[in-house]
C-alpha cells in the first residue's frame, strides 16, 4: 500500500442570493423561496470536495477598510426586523477560522488595502441564513468579511484580486448579496422587465474575464436600469469580490429565476 500526498483541489468563487431575511426557515405556502432555497441546497455537490474553510462576503456588513471575523466560535446577528419569534432562536454553530481571517487580512494589506481583524464580532444574516441552507452540519468553519464602506467597486474587485490565493488552499469565497436589491421593487410587476435589463447586463458581464470584467463592473452605475436595481451597491458588492478572485477565469451563472417579481441570479468563477 503506497502513501500517496494529499492534495487540495481549488475551490470556485461564489455570488449567492441570500434572500430576505430568514425566509427559508418561516412558513412559505406559495413557494417564493422554493427555487432559491434548493438552488442554496445544491452547493456541496457543486464543489470539487469539502472546503477546508468559507470565506463568506456580506452585504450586510459595511466598514472602513476590510474586517475578518476573528473569534473562534462566531455567535449570530439577527439583523432583521418584524420576523416571527422563532427565527430569532436560529442556530448555526459552525467553528471560526482566527489563522484564515489573520491569513485573509494579510492578503489584504500585502495589496494595499485597509484590512483588520473584528476579534468579537459574529455572523450576520447574510451569511449565517444562506450557509445554514447550504450547509447544515455547521461543520466547516467560517470568517465572515465586511464590504468597503465607500462602496467603490474597484475597492472590492481588488480585494477579491488578492483574497484569490486562498482558493488553492482549500478555501471557498463565497460572495453573499441579491443581484436586484430594491425593497421598494420587490412584489411589484412593474420591476420585472427593467430588473431583466439588468440582469442581462450582469450576466454578460460575469461572462467577460479578468481587466475586462473588472472594468466593467467599476462602472456598473452605467448598466441599464442599474440604479433602480440598486438604490445601493452594497448587496452588489460582495459579487465583486467573488469576481475579482476569479482573476481571469470567466464567470458562468448558475441560478436564474424570478422571485418576487424580479429577476436574480447567482454566478460562478472557477
Amino acid at each position: 500500500m503506497t502513501n500517496e500526498p494529499f492534495t487540495t483541489h481549488r475551490q470556485p468563487a461564489l455570488f449567492i442570493p441570500h434572500g430576505g431575511g430568514p425566509c427559508f426557515f418561516m412558513d412559505d405556502p406559495r413557494g417564493t423561496w422554493a427555487g432559491m432555497a434548493a438552488f442554496l441546497r445544491s452547493l456541496p455537490d457543486r464543489l470539487p470536495e469539502t472546503p477546508k474553510a468559507i470565506l463568506v462576503v456580506s452585504g450586510h456588513w459595511e466598514t472602513e477598510g476590510f474586517a475578518l471575523t476573528g473569534t473562534s466560535a462566531p455567535g449570530l446577528i439577527y439583523d432583521y426586523y418584524g420576523f416571527p419569534p422563532h427565527t430569532y432562536q436560529l442556530r448555526y454553530d459552525a467553528p471560526g477560522a482566527p489563522e484564515l481571517a489573520k491569513r485573509a487580512t494579510g492578503l489584504l494589506k500585502d495589496a494595499g488595502l485597509a484590512a483588520h481583524v473584528d476579534p468579537e464580532r459574529g455572523l450576520d444574516h447574510g451569511a449565517f441564513v444562506p450557509l445554514m441552507v447550504a450547509f447544515p452540519s455547521a461543520a466547516i468553519p467560517v470568517v465572515e468579511m465586511s464590504v468597503e464602506r465607500s462602496l467603490d467597486p474597484a475597492l472590492n474587485v481588488a480585494a477579491g484580486q488578492a483574497l484569490a490565493p486562498l482558493r488553492d488552499e482549500g478555501v471557498l469565497i463565497v460572495g453573499s448579496g441579491m443581484s436586484f436589491h430594491n425593497m421598494r421593487g420587490y412584489g411589484d410587476p412593474r420591476s420585472t422587465a427593467p430588473s431583466e435589463a439588468f440582469d442581462a447586463w450582469l450576466t454578460d458581464t460575469m461572462e467577460l474575464r479578468g481587466e475586462a470584467r473588472a472594468r466593467a463592473l467599476e462602472q456598473w452605475g452605467e448598466a441599464p436600469a442599474a440604479r433602480f436595481a440598486h438604490p445601493e451597491a452594497e448587496h452588489l458588492l460582495p459579487l465583486m469580490v467573488a469576481a475579482g478572485a476569479a482573476g481571469d477565469a470567466a464567470g458562468t451563472k448558475i441560478y436564474g429565476e424570478h422571485v418576487l417579481e424580479t429577476a436574480i441570479s447567482g454566478f460562478r468563477f472557477d
